[in-house]
């Protein structure tokens, strides 16, 4: 097979395919740099999620997507247009704030009207366009309520539609779920990313929550200290983490300390204390043995058992005892400290509980985990 060729056409297609090129962008204040070098490109039709702790950068991000502010260096395309010289009111962004901004002096109707009328669409066909985005946020008939005569859940949709209603080519989300109780929230991440298939509409959301981040996207962001991370998919970002910071940010992780003894074919032999183990070397990184590294476990890879020979399948077995336990409803967190790991301890998630017999505080137990599931950072 000959070698592929790169046309004109085939370079055409693909930056048409591109709704947002953020191009080594950088937001510096006085006393700190916010947003550091960031560069990305987004498909059309894609959610992405920024994700980050607080003073990551991600808002500042996203504000200068939205026209806020405007960047201290670096170019921002939307749709194949440059943005710098273009308003935030001209820029073809919808937008959901965390605090909704809805008009409470306005019906429902005319709060989802708004943006049509300041945008000077024709008027008889407002009431139509209205009507529909209403049908598709699930709220029919209810165009002439009050604001205030609506659940936190139903204002969160009038937002949506508003944001939506004009059809522009970006929608942003700002942590419009973050006031929400958990049931609540939950049900509207999975309401967002029905309306975003449905529509097909290129979407950024800004978040510091893992699970709203790994459900609703199809690729994630995550920052520190403003720069990216790691952007991946949900799933790889989460089994495959590019660093010690996304592998602590994402998931239950306990992290060992651990001595480099070899390295080979990306496996790593480790000490930790009296406990040899083997871990798998993260990413591109370069251990060299005799050095220190850190080993990053999560919870759910880790499997307890009342002897050994019930996790005879796994590639390391440890005898512990149990420091710790934490019921959450739908699954119990054990703390184990394991034998010869100098007071440094595992979790382990038991997703079942109700089947399962209760491991108490102080019990002897056995606790397994593979190669693949121990990943090794450089310390």
């Amino acid at each position: 097979m000959g070698e592929a060729v790169t046309t004109s056409a085939t370079r055409t297609d693909a930056v048409r395919n591109i709704a947002v090129s953020v191009r080594r962008v950088s937001m510096a204040y006085p006393a700190v740099l916010a947003v550091d070098d960031v560069s990305f490109e987004l498909a059309k039709g894609s959610f992405l999620t920024i994700l980050g702790p607080s003073g990551s950068g991600k808002t500042t991000l996203l504000q200068m997507i939205a026209g806020f502010q405007a960047p201290t260096s670096g170019e921002i395309v939307i749709a194949g247009q440059p943005v710098q010289s273009v308003p935030a009111y001209q820029r073809s962004i919808g937008m959901v704030f965390q605090r909704l901004a809805l008009f409470p002096h306005l019906t429902v109707a005319e709060n989802v009207a708004f943006p049509l009328r300041m945008r000077r669409f024709d008027a008889r066909t407002i009431p139509g366009r209205v009507e529909r985005y209403l049908d598709l946020v699930r709220l029919p008939g209810l165009g002439n309520r009050r604001i205030q005569q609506l659940s936190g859940g139903q204002q969160q949709r009038v937002a949506i539609a508003r944001a939506l209603v004009f059809e522009p080519d970006l929608l942003l989300l700002d942590e419009p779920l973050a006031s929400l109780d958990r049931k609540l929230r939950e049900e509207m991440q999975l309401e967002f990313r029905r309306i975003q298939r449905e529509l097909s509409v290129t979407t950024i959301n800004v978040t510091h929550d893992q699970r709203e981040a790994l459900i609703m996207s199809d690729e994630i962001i995550v920052m520190d200290r403003g720069r990216i991370q790691q952007m991946d998919r949900p799933q790889r970002t989460y089994r495959q983490p590019a660093n010690r910071f996304v592998a602590g940010f994402i998931g239950l992780t306990a992290f060992l300390p651990v001595e480099v003894r070899s390295v080979r074919e990306g496996v790593a032999r480790l000490r930790i204390g009296g406990a040899e183990l083997q871990g798998t070397v993260a990413g591109d990184d370069t251990l060299l043995p005799g050095g220190a590294a850190e080993a990053a476990l999560r919870a759910e890879q880790v499997r307890v058992a009342t002897t050994g020979a019930g996790l005879r399948n796994l590639d390391t077995v440890l005898e512990g005892r149990v420091e710790d336990v934490i019921f959450e409803g739908e699954r119990i967190v054990y703390e184990v400290l394991v034998d010869g790991f100098n007071e440094h301890r595992v979790r382990a998630f038991d997703h079942d509980p109700a089947l399962h017999a209760e491991y108490p505080i102080g019990a002897h137990v056995f606790v397994g985990w593979n190669v693949r599931d121990l990943l090794v950072f450089p310390a």
